[in-house]
């Protein structure tokens, strides 16, 4: 009898094995676990608001609905995520910049205006970020010969007739949205750290 109902069980685990690598392409087997596979959350990245889609998994999901369903039926829009309050900024974004061009230098050197113009105990800070983010192409006084700006070449000097009047909002600028062969630096700097940057950059404009 033992024999019997080991011989069984191993007969159905056989047949289980081969039964999940009968896949095809609307089939792709049996799926141990399916949560495990196809969460029953909510996914914020992905919109699939098809009730069905996923039903031939058979797990059974509490909702009823096939197993990839996973739209938000209490949001109106049938959306994963909650679009912001009108009228907010996103977090980082310098409210005073709000509005300008990224490419009107000149208005953003007129509206912009440096928190720390004057504030000498910051110049220590913006001397170590200028160094972090900028010395590799403007050099360490700022002449454009850095390692890298002496391979592009090009790179204005901070006291050159054409930059050294540049008032703080026009550098905060630049350094923001860049301008020519310099990128934009607004994803790897804060506005507070753009700013102290800003600042020590002016010490470079005098020399």
């Amino acid at each position: 009898m033992l024999k019997s109902i080991n011989r069984l069980f191993v007969l159905g685990v056989i047949v289980s094995v081969l039964g999940a690598c009968t896949a095809g392409p609307d089939d792709t087997g049996v799926e141990y676990a399916p949560q495990m596979y196809h969460s029953t959350p909510y996914e914020p990245l992905s919109q699939i608001q098809s009730k069905e889609s996923g039903s031939w998994l058979d797990s059974n999901p509490e909702d009823e609905h096939g197993e990839f369903y996973n739209s938000n039926p209490y949001n109106q829009f049938g959306m994963n995520m909650i679009e912001p309050v009108e009228g907010t900024i996103k977090r980082g974004t310098y409210l005073a910049d709000n509005g300008i061009d990224p490419t009107d230098y000149a208005t953003a050197e007129e509206r912009l205006m440096n928190p720390y113009e004057g504030q000498q105990e910051v110049l220590k800070e913006g001397k170590a970020l200028y160094e972090r983010f900028c010395e590799h192409c403007h050099g360490t006084k700022g002449l454009g010969d850095g390692l890298v700006g002496a391979v592009y070449k090009g790179v204005t000097a901070y006291s050159s007739a054409t930059v050294k009047d540049k008032k703080a909002g026009h550098i905060f600028w630049v350094i923001t949205n860049g301008k020519g062969r310099m990128g934009a630096h607004a994803s790897q700097i804060s506005v507070d750290d753009r700013w102290k940057i800003v600042t020590y950059v002016q010490t470079l404009q005098k020399q």
